[in-house]
């Protein structure tokens, strides 16, 4: 079964791996959503697959509010995850 839903926590050692090999990955798998949170510069990403290619539907930072697919009826606040 595939999920809707994927999101990956970048770190120094896995941002690549995570970009380059899953991303594809995870388009030919049908994934249609997915999240990269990077704690490190407290950033994240969301994108959405459209035509089998990764769209980027918005960069969020530090205390965004987050109102993002597929999660978009429950906004939060982005500061909740850097703690």
């Amino acid at each position: 079964i595939v999920p809707d839903w994927v999101c990956e926590i970048l770190s120094p050692s896995t941002a690549r791996r995570d970009r380059v090999i899953k991303m594809p990955l995870y388009a030919k798998w049908g994934v249609k959503h997915i999240w990269l949170v990077d704690p490190d510069v407290r950033v994240l990403e969301v994108f959405e697959l459209v035509g089998g290619r990764w769209t980027l539907l918005g960069s969020l930072q530090e205390d965004d509010e987050v109102k993002m697919p597929p999660f978009d009826a429950v906004p939060f606040g982005l500061a909740a995850l850097w703690g």
